[in-house]
């Protein structure tokens, strides 16, 4: 009988435990930096914020999620004279991060400015409240290593936003992405 109760007492006190996962990530605090928490990238201001994220945690999942399918990036290299065009999709964009993450100890991008949003259109689409294209021109500073061998680089880019609607559990839901990054200064 004390085997019984000793064995029913040590169950229920195993189950009790069992609640409570000293592994489990916490839960968020609201009051948290806004810095430190992903978005679902509903508006264009939470793609931004998921793309700062990516960069202080060196993050290249986060980062690979902020990019459309159809992602172009465009500049410049002033290396040349005259200046000669960049251009490049996705893939090239993650491979290119990729190694900047792996290469330096610490990534600090700031959004000094970012414009108000300018819709532009809806590209290719039957339905364009589907598809909505926003323009933003955003001013930055990106800080590598601290900036103790290579200056903070400050510099305007214009990023288009695309809205892409995807079913999920049976709702619609929708997501925006960058499907161009134009540098305009650097």
């Amino acid at each position: 009988m004390k085997s019984a109760v000793y064995i029913i007492f040590s169950l229920g006190y195993f189950f009790l435990l069992s609640c409570n996962n000293p592994f489990a990530p916490a839960l968020i605090d609201e009051a948290a930096p806004r810095s430190r928490i992903l978005t679902l990238q509903k508006t264009p201001k939470e793609v931004l914020d998921n793309f700062r994220y990516a960069y202080t945690f060196k993050d290249s999942l986060i980062y690979s999620d902020i990019f459309d399918s159809t992602f172009i990036f465009k500049s410049f290299d002033y290396n040349q004279a005259p200046p000669q065009p960049i251009e490049w999709g996705r893939d090239t964009e993650l491979r290119t991060t990729a190694r900047m993450f792996r290469y330096f100890s610490t990534l600090d991008v700031v959004w000094n400015t970012i414009s108000n949003p300018d819709t532009v259109s809806a590209p290719n689409s039957l339905h364009p409240e589907r598809d909505l294209v926003i323009e933003h021109t955003v001013t930055f500073t990106l800080t590598l290593d601290g900036g103790r061998v290579i200056p903070p680089l400050i510099g305007d880019v214009l990023f288009q936003f695309v809205k892409r609607e995807f079913i999920r559990r049976g709702k619609t839901d929708y997501k925006y992405y960058i499907n161009l990054w134009k540098d305009q200064k650097i």
